[in-house]
């Protein structure tokens, strides 16, 4: 395993959450199938925590396109990033409550028969926390098919769907036809996205248990 230390040193042989954390999703994406990266070491643990700011900073599964692109921009992210940070919804679930109005909609932008399938595990009523994959063709495998899938108009959630339309639209289909090109994509992505403002220093801690600040 190739490590880069562009950040920093190690603290006392200790290394940070943030560290564990980013090392932990290079490694998933590779142990699924997925590319790997190089992962710059060195990070510091904040000490705070705000809820209200990461739920402002986070997309809304609803979001439309300017919106989801304006949002990754504001971290430095560009378009493309954003569609192939995107991918990652080739695994995961989803909870039926955000993607309840997609399937029920009737609308022109999503496949019939796959919201009549989505619908058989997500009533119109209650049944808010019923799971569902994100990539129902292959859910447990870092692919391609999510893309294949927005190609197809069946992107479970509306802020995924929306990448096939307007200035993305190209790239979801270049995303669906290569996935090589995909991977190259979202590795480069993920490198920039975990190099977005980190905690190097004195400005922060070394974390002894990760959900909570040190006694």
């Amino acid at each position: 395993m190739l490590l880069n230390f562009g950040f920093g040193t190690s603290y006392n042989g200790v290394v940070s959450c943030a560290d564990v954390l980013t090392l932990a999703a290079r490694d998933a994406s590779a142990a699924v199938g997925g590319p790997s990266w190089s992962v710059k070491l060195g990070r510091r643990d904040s000490t705070t925590a705000s809820r209200d700011v990461a739920n402002t900073d986070l997309p809304s599964p609803f979001s439309g396109l300017q919106v989801l692109i304006d949002a990754f921009d504001k971290k430095g992210l560009n378009a493309r990033d954003m569609v192939a940070l995107s991918g990652a919804h080739t695994l995961g679930q989803s909870q039926c409550f955000l993607f309840r109005e997609r399937i029920y909609s009737n609308g022109t932008d999503i496949d019939a028969g796959f919201a009549s399938t989505r619908r058989r595990g997500c009533p119109q009523t209650g049944g808010d926390s019923n799971l569902a994959a994100l990539d129902l063709v292959t859910p447990n495998s870092f692919d391609n098919n999510y893309f294949r899938n927005l190609v197809q108009r069946k992107g479970l959630l509306q802020s995924d769907q929306v990448l096939f339309t307007g200035s993305t639209a190209s790239i979801v289909s270049q995303y669906s036809r290569n996935p090589r090109t995909f991977a190259a994509d979202f590795a480069t992505a993920m490198i920039k996205m975990s190099e977005i403002e980190p905690t190097l220093g004195q400005n922060g801690i070394i974390r002894r248990v990760c959900s909570a600040i040190n006694s």
